[in-house]
């Protein structure tokens, strides 16, 4: 019987990061970046390829969130909610570690 793993919930203090079994390679064929992992290959917008790339293992999600808004000159609150919910479908996944 497999074991089922608690779900990892997204907060402000999270540290994300992508886990050893996931990479952000550029196809030069469709000139995009793509998140390989293993038996799955997906073509992420640039906004989402700018969430991933921060997840660095260092930055908290709060402090992701202030520099995407700071970035997209984008209301705090705004950000948040959306860069929460697309963590925590990648995190879903086992794409993003929290």
């Amino acid at each position: 019987m497999m074991a089922l793993r608690e779900r990892a919930l997204v907060s402000p203090r999270s540290v994300p990061s992508l886990p050893k079994h996931v990479r952000i390679q550029y196809d030069p064929v469709r000139q995009a970046f793509a998140v390989l992992s293993p038996e799955k290959v997906f073509w992420p917008n640039d906004i989402s390829l700018d969430i991933l790339r921060r997840c660095d293992g260092r930055s908290t999600v709060g402090h992701l969130i202030a520099e995407l808004a700071a970035d997209y000159d984008a209301e705090q609150e705004a950000v948040a909610a959306d860069v929460v919910a697309f963590l925590q479908e990648w995190s879903d996944k086992l794409l993003v570690k929290l």
